[in-house]
């Protein structure tokens, strides 16, 4: 519970706004924030297992399954809490194309044909014999990892009539995805198979791993595209918008670039392979962990084989190979998903929706801007703005002194998600106060509520790119008439209104009020919000606490102290301005969209946005 003013506790203190900032790769040494919701096709966060060139451990008489071994094991045990749904062979299975040696291979991912587990295979040079294409016809290859493997899995889509390239479907994130395992060297008839595909599926993004694609250049930890992988970018990729990530082995070290395609969209390439480490890479595993949510890939190499040994029993070389912690096996990739796939998958846009449906059980007020000309349109002093729970809360303009015409102005502006596609637009400022905004009649009931039982409101806002730059702390986008002295209050500091839901100094959401349990005041905070983007607020008291929530997500800063309805003095609501002492100090500076109370708690599942 706030006991001192707010003004007088933060005086001098000075929140500034906190620059945001993106890391876009992760410093050597440092772990990606990995925040996956294993086994959920519709979670926003899924992983891509990755297995390059495993050559060194079938090679006639040498080698050792056992690190592969290890690594499918790893991922099957692994797969709900990372929630992996996918994994991919990047080809060089084994070193010598021999029968034995693609059968002991063969042997080892019966582990993941016990369990369904969906995977890819594809043949790398030393799989098949490296002179020929993929028309090279029958080979102990796709005797042992032909399309029949596969068929089984319910991820397998279709392969190539010669049986030497296949695609796969996974879901996750709430869609489906593409996955191309290609030949070492696919045909210009393959070209066109996967072009058909795509096709075929025109709102699904892909994924294409090959063996061979892009070689470390000059630059170390740049990948440029090799002789053949220039083809297949010329020929496939660069043309194919639907195809955002490709990944490949052959070559080594690994190394990582950012293409740009045909539709001026990134393709981001990436090579993986450590045949040139200790144990012949040691059947190491790349895990590329999707966050729709943040926008994200984090990626990261570590070594199954190696974490499943007694660690007082590794020698001097496993330690070191335990986990890859430099920028080139461990970072992240930012990848805007719905704007780079918004070229063959568009996001549906959310269709305006009545203001009926929103009319829930104990609605007290709703008011929505859609009734002018959303074009800029300055909103007529005096002009009425109809509650539509049909309460007679209604709302009129009121024009600060001095203050401009289009000081309150209608536009098309809205939250993605808001149920009316309107706003307004308050121009609004302080020192002098100036602006316009709406208020309640005199005699109004929602004047007199007091809310004992519990309330809702919610707020879509958007604030300008320049807010920061001007002096508009404690703006209110929602405010209550009257004093804390005018209701009785004298704890605090009594001249601060009863009801605010105001933006600080540093953009921070707050919610303070003198509740009719408390002398003082209780303030609810928010963190510091990001201008030039819409978000959607909702303050939710359930007739005991009050909590704050911001596009759904619950906020900390909520008191625990039960603050039990609203202080009244009988005196009307105002939307988009502030005032001190009965005073109106400002008017608000930004866009709001459609405002709803409600005299009890909602659940999230029940805003506006929801």
């Amino acid at each position: 519970m706030a006991t001192t003013s707010r003004r007088s506790l933060l005086q001098g203190v000075g929140l500034g706004a906190a620059a945001a900032t993106v890391a876009t790769v992760a410093p050597a040494g440092t772990a990606p924030a990995f925040a996956h919701k294993g086994g959920d096709s519709s979670s926003a966060q899924f992983t891509l297992a990755v297995i390059p060139d495993t050559q060194y451990l079938f090679d006639q008489d040498r080698g050792d399954p056992a690190p592969l071994t290890a690594t499918l094991r790893y991922i099957m045990d692994h797969r709900a809490e990372q929630n992996i749904v996918f994994t991919a062979h990047l080809g060089d299975i084994v070193e010598n194309a021999a029968a034995d040696e693609l059968a002991s291979a063969g042997d080892v991912f019966e582990l993941f044909d016990r369990r369904r587990v969906p995977y890819s295979v594809l043949a790398g040079n030393h799989d098949i014999d490296s002179r020929t294409t993929d028309q090279r016809g029958p080979s102990p290859y796709l005797d042992v990892f032909g399309p029949q493997r596969f068929r089984p899995l319910s991820t397998f889509g279709g392969a190539t009539p010669d049986g030497y390239n296949t695609y796969h479907i996974f879901r996750a994130a709430g869609r489906e995805w593409l996955l191309f395992a290609l030949d070492w060297r696919p045909s210009d008839g393959t070209l066109e198979w996967v072009k058909g595909v795509l096709a075929a599926h025109p709102r699904t993004p892909a994924i294409l791993t090959t063996h061979e694609l892009a070689i470390q250049g000059n630059e170390p930890g740049k990948a440029v595209l090799s002789g053949h992988g220039q083809r297949l970018w010329d020929r496939l990729v660069k043309s194919s918008d639907q195809i955002f990530l490709t990944i490949n082995g052959h070559f080594w070290p690994p190394a990582d670039s950012v293409l740009t395609n045909d539709a001026g969209h990134d393709v981001h390439v990436h090579i993986t392979n450590y045949q040139d480490r200790y144990y012949g890479g040691g059947a190491m595993l790349r895990l590329y962990h999707f966050d729709l949510d943040r926008n994200t890939i984090d990626v990261e190499t570590i070594s199954p084989w190696i974490l499943g040994q007694d660690p007082s029993r590794r020698n001097a070389l496993e330690r070191q190979e335990i986990e890859l912690t430099d920028a080139n096996n461990r970072f992240s990739v930012p990848i805007d998903f719905a704007e780079r796939f918004a070229g063959f998958a568009p996001v549906p846009v959310r269709p305006a929706r009545p203001a009926k449906p929103m009319l829930v059980r104990g609605t007290v007020a709703y008011w929505r801007f859609d009734q002018g000309r959303a074009d800029g349109t300055a909103v007529p002093d005096g002009f009425r703005i109809d509650d539509l729970s049909g309460l007679g809360n209604h709302l009129t303009r009121v024009t600060l002194g001095g203050s401009p015409a289009d000081a309150l102005r209608w536009t098309d502006a809205h939250h993605p998600d808001q149920p009316a596609h309107a706003s307004l637009f308050f121009n609004g400022a302080k020192q002098p106060a100036r602006g316009a905004y709406l208020s309640t009649a005199a005699g109004a009931p929602l004047n007199f509520a007091t809310f004992e039982s519990g309330y809702t409101i919610e707020a879509f806002v958007k604030l300008p790119a320049n807010v920061r730059s001007i002096n508009h702390a404690w703006m209110s986008i929602l405010c209550r008439m009257g004093a804390g002295k005018d209701a009785g209050k004298t704890g605090g500091d009594p001249s601060e209104p009863l009801a605010t839901l105001s933006m600080s100094d540093g953009m921070a959401l707050q919610w303070a009020v003198f509740p009719g349990n408390q002398n003082g005041i209780s303030t609810n905070w928010g963190h510091e919000m990001r201008a030039d983007e819409w978000f959607h607020v909702a303050v939710v008291n359930d007739g005991r606490t009050t909590t704050l929530y911001v596009d759904g997500a619950e906020l900390l800063r909520n008191p625990s102290t039960p603050a039990i309805g609203l202080a009244a003095s009988g005196e009307p609501w105002f939307v988009g301005a502030y005032h001190y002492d009965r005073i109106i100090e400002q008017g608000f500076y930004g866009w709001l969209g459609d405002i709803r109370i409600v005299s009890r708690p909602l659940p999230v599942s029940a805003f506006l946005n929801a």
